[in-house]
């Protein structure tokens, strides 16, 4: 206030006197702005050199000392590809010294700042990978009759499609504890994965209802009911279950797209609708969707818009067609 109260009387006093203050505040200004640019220019000058000795000293070996370098540093350099080879020393460090929390937090920066680089995707993909590794054995280690070591190692098997060996690990883990949420819903998959029997729909349907009993709650296990109800044309019990899948989980595509399929088979149009316009809107890409949301539309008479998923439809169908192709020419 009293250097605005001051420069008002100087105004006041003297036009000569004002012109000569404006042009000293000018200049006061314009070297204020430049000592802030010079300060911005010398800061990131002094990251980029803290984080090159930081990549330096992880490159010696000498992780304890470069992550603090590193983490300081590297925020304030302006070099982008620098930045990119500062946040991959500190992921490195981090893993090598055993600090998991320093190695996420570099990589949860790096994917913020730079999501599509190939060096932050491509270690992104090693680091977790060996995160989870980790992680397993030291489940392994510490607790190897738990039922969290038992249920790895199943689905470390189920994944090799070692299906037996993997049931029998499930089994062993309900006999621990019959109520673990997931594993009849797993035995139930395993059953559908292995060579069909005539009666594979009904061990597998027994499976995902018991785990309905223990979690009333699993979209995925609603889901398949409705495709084994579906497969056997047991129209009015596939509704159900695709109605719960979809009720359970809002972004499940599938359950929204069955749904309408078994309304369209009982020939109630104006219910499949509206799931089935859902089911489109989650998976745009699926021809399947386009195609029965046009049958829906037709037996209705809405032929203007029937005409139109057809048209989606055919889109779709050579788009799935040309990624295809492409796949074929990526040499093996």
């Amino acid at each position: 206030m009293r250097q605005a109260s001051t420069l008002a009387c100087l105004i006041f006093m003297s036009r000569f006197m004002n012109r000569f203050l404006l042009l000293a505040l000018t200049l006061g200004i314009l070297a204020g702005s430049g000592r802030a640019q010079s300060g911005t220019r010398a800061a990131a000058t002094d990251g980029s050199s803290a984080a090159q000795r930081g990549i330096g000293l992880v490159d010696e070996g000498r992780c304890q000392e470069a992550l603090p370098v590193l983490k300081k540093a590297t925020p304030l350099t302006s070099d982008k590809q620098l930045k990119i080879k500062a946040g991959l020393a500190m992921v490195r460090c981090g893993l090598q010294s055993n600090q998991t929390e320093a190695a996420v937090n570099a990589l949860l920066w790096l994917n913020r700042e730079f999501p599509t680089d190939p060096d932050v995707l491509y270690v992104t993909t090693h680091a977790f990978s060996d995160l989870s590794t980790r992680a397993a054995l030291q489940l392994a280690t510490s607790a190897p009759l738990s039922t969290q070591a038992r249920e790895l190692n199943a689905e470390s098997l189920e994944s090799q499609g070692k299906w037996d060996e993997a049931a029998a690990q499930y089994n062993l883990i309900l006999k621990q504890q019959p109520d673990v949420q997931g594993i009849h819903y797993r035995l139930g998959r395993i059953i559908l994965s292995k060579p069909a029997t005539p009666t594979t729909a009904d061990e597998a349907r027994s499976e995902f209802q018991a785990e309905l009993r223990i979690n009333p709650h699993n979209a995925g296990a609603e889901y398949v009911l409705g495709e084994l109800s579906r497969q056997a044309q047991q129209w009015e019990d596939a509704i159900e279950h695709f109605s719960r899948a979809a009720s359970l989980d809002a972004s499940f595509a599938d359950a929204f797209l069955g749904l309408g399929f078994a309304l369209n088979s009982v020939s109630r149009y104006a219910e499949a609708i509206p799931p089935l316009q859902r089911g489109v809107k989650l998976q745009p890409e699926n021809p399947t969707g386009h195609y029965q949301l046009a049958v829906a539309y037709n037996g209705v008479g809405r032929k203007e818009d029937a005409k139109l998923e057809v048209r989606l439809q055919k889109e779709a169908e050579e788009k799935i067609e040309q990624a295809r192709q492409k796949a074929s020419e990526v040499p093996q």
